[in-house]
């Protein structure tokens, strides 16, 4: 299901981004129109995106979803509409690439959180996974690939 994790010491990334609150329900209702306005203005600024678009899962809340859809940029973002210019932070994380269709992204965390804390860490309130390879390439989930990113610290 998972890549054999790693744990790694990121730089900070400049990015564009979206804050969305949604019920968990609603969010697969959000994420298509979201991602269309981000892209759109990160076009109308002339950015170029240095990597996948990703989510950045501030909190973690069984019912509602409190996120930022985001692109990681060259350079840094104006703010336009509800488009903010944000970063990913330098950090110490664990990292893992998960293989298959979106609906099997909670089991997967389930497994790297497991793996997260056997290794000695604990893992912080926020997380974010970028969509490397998914519909856009073809209808076999089996393809797709999103990597999952959580910062740590040692207990």
């Amino acid at each position: 299901m998972i890549d054999r994790p790693q744990v790694l010491t990121t730089k900070s990334q400049p990015t564009a981004t979206i804050h969305v609150v949604v019920p968990r329900d609603e969010i697969q209702k959000v994420m298509g129109p979201t991602c269309m306005r981000l892209f759109e203005e990160v076009a109308a600024q002339g950015l170029k995106a240095t990597g996948p678009w990703f989510t950045h899962h501030r909190k973690m809340d069984p019912q509602i979803f409190d996120f930022e859809v985001g692109v990681p940029v060259a350079m840094r973002a104006i703010a336009a509409g509800d488009v903010r210019p944000g970063e990913l932070p330098a950090t110490t994380i664990a990292r893992t690439v998960y293989h298959g269709g979106y609906e099997g992204l909670g089991d997967a965390w389930g497994e790297f959180v497991q793996w997260i804390e056997s290794e000695g860490y604990t893992p912080a309130a926020d997380l974010w996974e970028c969509y490397a390879v998914g519909p856009e390439s073809g209808m076999d989930s089996a393809r797709w690939e999103t990597q999952l990113n959580r910062p740590i610290t040692r207990e």
